[in-house]
């Protein structure tokens, strides 16, 4: 029929060559990777930047501590005694509040403290010491709220009603608890010679206690170092714990 392709195989036409086995052989066949399995490079470029990600937020840090303890701000020396290595504060501290409740000693995180130890019968230079605390921490200024006042009291007297309320007045109230004298002896140390009553002693924000200050300290050197600190830590620290 007129338009019909035949089915038959045109005689004239010689049929084709088998393909050769040789062709099929050079034939080159490419593993594919395992689907979802992260290659080696993968990986490590992962790893590189979770590396770079962790430095990035602990720069700050990093670099606050560096300019305080090696190069020291301004070029001068510290009037406190800087505790190399610091010493953080013993998680099993039996801190007690005033009623006899615990505390833990983490809470103590958070925040600059300035610590007093002194007995809960507050001789003079107890008194003299708390009240030095406090003008400190207001001739701080705008910083004042990063630095918290705290008195340990190791002997388990209860303090007397006035001096609570001279050390705590409106808007600035200072931190209380008791601690027994020997567990605090594993955490803060006095200078040799003098006992711990007779000193100062900061603690950064990490619960770190990093300075000592003599005795009788001179408030304008002493103010001094915790303006040095408060500027060193600054893109860090902030306010509150």
């Amino acid at each position: 029929m007129s338009g019909s392709k035949s089915s038959a195989p045109d005689s004239r036409v010689a049929p084709s060559e088998p393909p050769d086995e040789a062709g099929l052989l050079n034939l080159t066949v490419h593993g594919l990777p395992a689907p979802g399995l992260p290659q080696p490079t993968q990986t490590r470029s992962g790893r590189l930047r979770m590396l770079l990600v962790l430095l990035v937020c602990a720069a700050p840090v990093m670099a606050s501590y560096f300019m305080y303890f090696v190069v020291r701000p301004g070029g001068s020396t510290n009037y406190g005694d800087l505790i190399q290595p610091q010493r953080p504060v013993p998680e099993s501290l039996p801190l007690t509040d005033l009623r006899g409740q615990p505390v833990p000693a983490t809470s103590l995180k958070g925040q600059w403290l300035m610590v007093v130890v002194a007995g809960g019968a507050c001789d003079a230079r107890c008194e003299k010491s708390l009240y030095l605390q406090r003008q400190l921490r207001e001739g701080l200024g705008k910083e004042k709220d990063r630095v918290d006042k705290l008195w340990l009291i190791p002997d388990g007297v209860p303090p007397r009603a006035e001096v609570l309320a001279a050390i705590s007045p409106a808007g600035a109230p200072a931190t209380v608890l008791q601690v027994p004298r020997e567990a605090l002896a594993g955490w803060l140390v006095p200078a040799a010679g003098h006992a711990l009553e007779e000193h100062f002693y900061l603690v950064d924000p990490m619960g770190h206690w990093m300075m000592r200050m003599p005795p009788e300290p001179v408030p304008d050197e002493f103010k001094r170092d915790l303006n040095k600190v408060l500027r060193a830590t600054a893109s860090w620290d902030t306010a509150g714990r």
